[in-house]
């Protein structure tokens, strides 16, 4: 799907079938957390924005703690300016005594080991990236453990693939409901995750859909 047609699927889940918001980020989170085990070697750090994305990366960090791994967040903007969804998960973390600081210099404990989980730019961005946002790609570049991105990696522009400045080389992307079109020019393997979204979604919007997924709630696109 093109970034557009990915806002219709959104916007028909939640408007005319009842699908919330906060049920679809929580199987993206969980699933992506399970991508993160996967790969991890020590420390976890999930670096995420606001909206989506973010709150995705958010839910990711609560299912790591929930099985006592290692994990801090850092967020791209002071935590009270955080809204909607990811600002409820933020809460939760909260209760949860799980790090959550902002700042770039707040990746600069991480070592060669530790994982990253990119969550800060979901398939919206518009044009070129943006003060600060370019400045923590750049940093999660300069580290050499392995990197996981939410649903694309932070920096393509999610329909044509293109570079919009500073762009995230992630080891693993765990894309969401459908592969975007874009991802044809990302790096490291490539997984579709299972939200929910049900077939009458894309039925609904004419989007030829045949359900990918078997017993699992992913499946590997591309090595």
């Amino acid at each position: 799907m093109t970034a557009d047609e990915m806002r219709d699927v959104d916007r028909v889940a939640v408007e005319d079938v009842g699908l919330q918001l906060l049920q679809m980020m929580e199987n993206a989170g969980r699933i992506l957390a399970w991508h993160v085990r996967d790969v991890r070697e020590t420390d976890v750090i999930v670096l995420a924005g606001n909206g989506g994305n973010g709150g995705g990366g958010l839910t990711c960090a609560r299912h790591l703690a929930n099985r006592d791994m290692p994990v801090q967040v850092v967020l791209d903007r002071p935590p009270e300016e955080l809204s909607g969804a990811a600002a409820h998960q933020r809460y939760i973390l909260d209760k949860m005594n799980v790090s959550v600081t902002s700042g770039v210099e707040s990746l600069a404990d991480a070592d060669e080991r530790t994982t990253i989980v990119d969550a800060l730019i979901g398939y919206g961005l518009i044009g070129d990236v943006r003060p600060p946002a370019d400045k923590y790609i750049g940093r999660m570049n300069d580290l050499s453990g392995p990197t996981v991105s939410l649903d694309v990696p932070s920096g393509i522009d999610a329909t044509t693939g293109e570079a919009l400045g500073e762009v995230v080389a992630p080891d693993r992307t765990v894309t969401l409901a459908l592969p975007k079109t874009g991802l044809d020019a990302s790096t490291g393997a490539l997984y579709l995750a299972d939200i929910s979204i049900p077939r009458t979604v894309f039925d609904r919007l004419e989007i030829n859909y045949e359900r990918p997924f078997g017993d699992d709630d992913w499946v590997l696109l591309e090595q």
